[in-house]
């Protein structure tokens, strides 16, 4: 069968902005490490996944100029089969000058506490030590958000104006192991297309397993229950309290301690089938799939054959427009064979 042709928008007309960027934002001759690309791609092959990732400045930005506020880190931690992926994005807050500073911020931070742990992770994952992987993710997530609630102390200003959303994909290179593990804090969207239908797996908010980590950005006292989805089988107890990844928990280096974050941890684990295609991404793209259901269709149709696109297919898929949906898309998928 001929594969299903791109479109360029989809819904009741074609949005107000133009197709293209317009605007560059404003450059500083002093900081040009600031600069931000417009769109960001990559992609690899993963254990018996394909990785497709791409961020794009949304059409608002596009036209006034504004950098992009959406990160994306792809990286590999470890060789061969024994070896780690992640897949960072987060959106830095709406109307702040920093957004896209702090976006990187905690992208690289996440990154640099997962690859130092990489080993004990890829170990978890494969054998399935889901509490274990909750209370160690939930533990790093909160120490690297922690971290940019204190460098926007360090500038004068306030949580709220210097802040991100976190949203992460860890998948394992051994190719006999299909667990697939997502965790962040903030909003976004995490499906799963599966015989041709859609599936929005998203874990509730505050529906994290087990017991509460220790540390700060713990879930408050009455945080509901365990969800039966996301329920391990390790003890009847649920997970365990804390794990060792290797990470020293000295007191806070910072006077005060960092408040905590004001999203609760989101955690899910999960066993991919053949056939399956994984997409995790930001709310720009998260809420239109959730919106418009020509958009859904439209992708069920280009993503459902055996083969994954290529990193411009990808591209162009996940540009393709929504009237009503102007922000930046950050997406990763994958395909699995």
């Amino acid at each position: 069968m001929p594969p299903v042709p791109r479109v360029a928008h989809v819904g009741s007309g074609p949005p107000t902005y133009e197709a293209e960027p317009t605007a560059l934002p404003p450059a500083d001759p002093d900081d040009l490490a600031e600069l931000v690309a417009d769109t960001v791609l990559d992609g690899a092959r993963c254990g018996t996944g394909t990785l497709r990732a791409a961020s794009v400045r949304g059409d608002s930005a596009r036209y006034r100029g504004e950098p992009r506020r959406d990160s994306l880190m792809v990286a590999r931690f470890g060789t061969g089969e024994q070896a780690l992926v992640l897949v960072a994005m987060a959106t830095g807050a709406r109307a702040t000058e920093g957004a896209h500073r702090a976006a990187a911020e905690v992208c690289r931070w996440i990154g640099r506490a997962v690859g130092r742990s990489h080993v004990r992770l890829a170990q978890d994952i494969r054998s399935a030590r889901r509490g274990d992987l909750k209370s160690g993710l939930h533990r790093l997530t909160d120490r690297s958000l922690g971290r940019l609630r204190a460098s926007a102390a360090e500038q004068g200003l306030s949580p709220e104006e210097y802040a991100a959303t976190l949203r992460c994909l860890l998948l394992p290179a051994d190719p006999e192991c299909r667990t697939r593990v997502f965790f962040g804090v903030g909003t976004g969207g995490l499906f799963r297309l599966r015989d041709g239908v859609w599936q929005d797996i998203e874990p509730p908010a505050g529906e994290v397993t087990g017991e509460p980590v220790v540390g700060f950005g713990s879930p408050p006292a009455g945080t509901p229950g365990p969800s039966p989805a996301l329920a391990p089988a390790e003890t009847p107890e649920g997970d365990r309290l804390t794990m060792d990844l290797g990470v020293p928990l000295p007191p806070s280096p910072y006077e005060p301690a960092p408040a905590p974050p004001r999203e609760p941890f989101r955690f899910r684990a999960s066993v991919a089938r053949p056939g399956d295609t994984l997409l995790l991404c930001t709310d720009g793209l998260a809420e239109p799939l959730r919106g418009e259901p020509g958009l859904c269709a439209h992708l069920t149709d280009r993503w459902s054959g055996a083969r994954a696109p290529g990193l411009a297919e990808f591209l162009a898929d996940t540009q393709v427009r929504v009237k009503g949906y102007a922000d930046d898309r950050t997406a990763a998928a994958v395909w699995e064979a």
